[in-house]
């Protein structure tokens, strides 16, 4: 015998090894005679699929409300998706591996489409557990009435059938709650897209009753529009009805108005939209003029668009029926830039410094209302001084700040060089 064979034999340390008992062996016949019972069980459901399904939606006619009334208005595809869910559940018993995806593919397309019909989720997942526990108790029923001594063997398979339904529940669950973040997402999508549509007049009539009910605005009631830019809004204020529709540069909100005069009574459109009101953080807001109509809010948005625009850049609000003639002015920057050449043409063709303080006298003396010792005070200067740069502006523009036309004309040119000077 070979020295190292020797070794191997006769080195041993410790005591002979005990043959242990193969459990795993036990286990696995017990397994397989669990599995026959199952099948044979399995395989009469199958054939006595219709009977199941009555008995499930008759569970769920009493039970469940939602169901119930989803048995009355559709009781064919209640039915349908009631069949098709217990051939699954069954199939799968048979053939775990083989059904797996047509069985998942079957509960998704249920949870996308109960979502889609606004069936509640917590009715779904006790749809699906009383579809479990049926086929459980069919099981239970079928291996009682045909092999009585084997109904012990369903306890080891009990385990598998709760965790696929389990399974499931929690798919259906996933599907629903997916379906319903796409429908939530479509639905403020399209809430988006009817409101652009209102603000940029490019809403078709027919449009205008979906519109409404979107937007939870009446359709023939009283609106303003405000244009914001600059500032974050706040929590609306409470009472009336508004809509808020954030633009890339500038966001727009639709207010509802009450009665004619509503806007004259307290209630401020800027506070209803939660939106500052002393200007603070540089936010610019315009607040237009009233419309009659969800079709005219097209127009509403321009009268906040031009209000907007006289805003200083500093940040404020501007309510276009206070500022009617920077209005004029802005609706039409050639025709304002042609008035600011025509009345201040040989004023501003000065120099510089002699230019601008004969600018600032009149931009002053306007601000107070014609009087030069307010505007010598404001200016740090003498009253006459006031006075003697007046009379050489208008020596210059050939007009007089006593003739009632010609001050309207001056005042829009400086109004407009205001504006349009940026």
């Amino acid at each position: 015998m070979h020295p190292a064979a020797r070794t191997r034999t006769t080195l041993r340390t410790g005591p002979a090894p005990v043959p242990q008992p193969r459990t795993r062996r036990i286990r696995s016949l017990i397994d397989a005679d669990a599995l026959r019972v199952l099948h044979r069980a399995a395989r009469v459901l199958l054939d006595d699929l219709p009977e199941l399904t009555d008995r499930l939606l008759a569970v769920l006619r009493e039970q469940e409300p939602a169901y119930r009334t989803a048995l009355e208005n559709d009781p064919a595809a209640t039915r349908q998706e009631a069949y098709h869910s217990l051939r699954h559940s069954v199939t799968s018993l048979l053939d775990p591996r083989g059904t797996r995806e047509a069985a998942h593919r079957c509960t998704w397309r249920i949870g996308v489409a109960r979502a889609e019909q606004g069936l509640p989720l917590d009715a779904l997942l006790h749809a699906f557990r009383l579809g479990g526990s049926l086929v459980w108790q069919r099981l239970v029923e079928e291996t009682t009435r045909s092999e009585p001594e084997d109904i012990r063997l369903l306890v080891h398979v009990a385990t598998d059938v709760w965790n696929f339904v389990d399974e499931h529940c929690t798919l259906v669950a996933d599907a629903y709650r997916q379906a319903e973040r796409q429908l939530a997402w479509r639905r403020e999508n399209r809430v988006r897209l009817l409101a652009a549509a209102l603000l940029d007049g490019t809403s078709r009539i027919a449009d205008l009753p979906e519109t409404a009910e979107r937007l939870c605005l009446p359709e023939h009631g009283r609106y303003v529009v405000v244009a914001a830019a600059g500032g974050r809004p706040q929590d609306p204020a409470p009472g009336g009805s508004v809509y808020r529709h954030a633009g890339v540069e500038v966001d727009y909100g639709i207010v509802l108005l009450g009665d004619e005069g509503d806007e004259e009574t307290g209630r401020d459109p800027v506070v209803a939209l939660g939106l500052p009101t002393d200007g603070r953080a540089g936010c610019r807001i315009g607040v237009g003029g009233a419309v009659t109509g969800l079709a005219a809010v097209r127009d509403a948005r321009r009268l906040a668009d031009l209000a907007l625009s006289i805003c200083p850049p500093e940040g404020g609000t501007v309510r276009l029926a206070e500022h009617l003639p920077e209005a004029l002015v802005v609706s039409c920057a050639e025709l304002g830039a042609t008035l600011t050449e025509r009345v201040l043409g040989p004023l501003l063709r000065l120099e510089p410094a002699d230019r601008d303080v004969l600018l600032d006298t009149l931009v002053a003396w306007f601000a107070c209302e014609g009087s030069a010792q307010r505007a010598g005070e404001r200016l740090y200067c003498h009253r006459n001084t006031v006075l003697n740069r007046l009379r050489r502006c208008e020596q210059l523009i050939g007009r007089s700040l006593a003739r009632p036309h010609d001050v309207v004309e001056i005042g829009l040119a400086l109004t407009a060089r205001r504006l349009l000077r940026g």
